[in-house]
C-alpha cells in the first residue's frame, strides 16, 4: 500500500468520524420519540444533519481514489476496520463512553485484522 494511498483513506475516515459523531450528537441531544424532538426542529440538528450527509460524501469519494491502486478488499478493509477503531477512540474520547479491558481488546483485534490484511495483499 502505499503512502498516498494510505494518507487518502486516514482523509476519508476521519471525515467519516465527523459524520458518525455529527449524526450521534443531532440524534442523541434531543430526547424525544423517534430520533428526538428536536431531531428536524432543532437549530442544531438542522446543521449536523447536512454536515454528516456532505461528510459522507466526501468520504466516499476519497475511498474511491485510495482505491485506484489498491486490491478492493485490502482498501475496503483498511477503511472500514480505521474507521471502527477510530469511532471506537471518538466514542470514548469525546462522548465519554466506557473503555473497558473488552472493548479494547476487541479494538486491538480489529487493529491486528487490519494489519495482516495488509501484510496478505502485498501491496
Amino acid at each position: 500500500m502505499s503512502t498516498a494511498s494510505l494518507l487518502v483513506i486516514l482523509a476519508s475516515v476521519t471525515v467519516t468520524a465527523l459524520a458518525q459523531l455529527c449524526l450521534k450528537l443531532a440524534s442523541t441531544r434531543y430526547a424525544g420519540p423517534m430520533f428526538g424532538e428536536g431531531f428536524l426542529t432543532s437549530v442544531v440538528s438542522q446543521m449536523l444533519h447536512p454536515l454528516t450527509i456532505v461528510a459522507m460524501i466526501a468520504s466516499f469519494a476519497l475511498l474511491a481514489v485510495a482505491m485506484r491502486p489498491l486490491p478492493l478488499g485490502t482498501a475496503y478493509t483498511v477503511w472500514t476496520g480505521i474507521g471502527a477503531v477510530g469511532a471506537f477512540v471518538v466514542g470514548i474520547a469525546v462522548l465519554g463512553e466506557a473503555a473497558t479491558p473488552m472493548r479494547l481488546a476487541a479494538a486491538a483485534l480489529i487493529v491486528s485484522g487490519i494489519v495482516m490484511m495488509k501484510l496478505s495483499s502485498g501491496s
